[in-house]
């Protein structure tokens, strides 16, 4: 078995849920290491849009930022911040990748602030970004992210981005499109996506070196299960080889 860290495990888990011919906005770090991968071993068709204007790059190695003129290499197109939003409203991106300090039973995201005073908070974040629009109107939503109870929260003391708000239909109801919402999440210890009646996040898969207990056990809310949860495969040595020598040779988020 090959040898790998937590973050080599999430993005090679991420790369493998991007089909060939989908589309996914992403922003730098984990997410684009996972969206590269994807593109350089499954999905050579995967057109890959960030939110500054980047549009279906072939990147050369791992951009700094979102407006890294890597993020433009051999695209289709160098647009700015609103065509990439409007893609995204036209319902023509299929997957995005987020994350945020707290993330709760179905799929709502904190990214602005800890404490109830939104003028003095106990600690500020950097707030939303292109995070509410890509969550508003990509198809899917993926979240990476280590898991643990203070990041898996009840309640999140800020809705940033919008999961399935108080799950059912209650995201359909809002207004925002049918259909889209949040999809998997991917932690060090596990694979949780939704179950579709009352969209509360549910175990599908456990990684390797861990159980059911270790997940719940860092979880700050009552996850569903799976009637048949499976062990999640570990890194191949052929993803660990492209991860390391070709999409982030420099180790800028593997070596985190």
């Amino acid at each position: 078995m090959a040898d790998y860290n937590v973050m080599e495990l999430m993005i090679c888990t991420a790369a493998r849920e991007l089909e060939d011919g989908a589309s996914v906005g992403v922003g730098t770090g984990a997410p684009c290491a996972a969206a590269m991968l994807a593109q350089k071993l499954y999905s050579p068709s995967l057109t890959i849009l960030f939110e500054a204007g980047g549009a279906a790059p072939l990147i050369p190695e791992m951009p700094i930022s979102v407006g890294d003129s890597r993020t433009t290499w051999k695209a289709i197109m160098a647009s700015g911040m609103c065509e990439i939003m409007e893609t995204a409203c036209r319902g023509l991106l299929d997957y995005t990748f987020l994350g945020g300090a707290q993330i709760d039973m179905y799929g709502n995201l904190n990214s602005t602030r800890i404490g109830p005073d939104h003028q003095k908070p106990k600690v500020r974040f950097p707030g939303s970004g292109g995070a509410n629009d890509f969550a508003s109107f990509c198809w899917r939503m993926m979240v990476m992210t280590p898991q643990d109870p203070k990041r898996f929260a009840e309640k999140c003391q800020f809705i940033t981005t919008p999961g399935w708000l108080e799950g059912g239909d209650s995201r359909a109801k809002s207004g925002l499109p049918l259909g889209a919402g949040p999809y998997k999440i991917i932690t060090n210890m596990a694979v949780m996506d939704f179950e579709p009646e009352s969209k509360r996040m549910r175990i599908i898969a456990i990684n390797p070196g861990y159980s059911e207990k270790d997940v719940q056990d860092n979880c700050g809310f009552e996850l569903l299960k799976a009637k048949n949860i499976v062990e999640n495969k570990p890194p191949t040595v052929e993803e660990l080889t492209i991860l390391r020598e070709q999409v982030d040779p420099y180790r800028y988020v593997i070596g985190r």
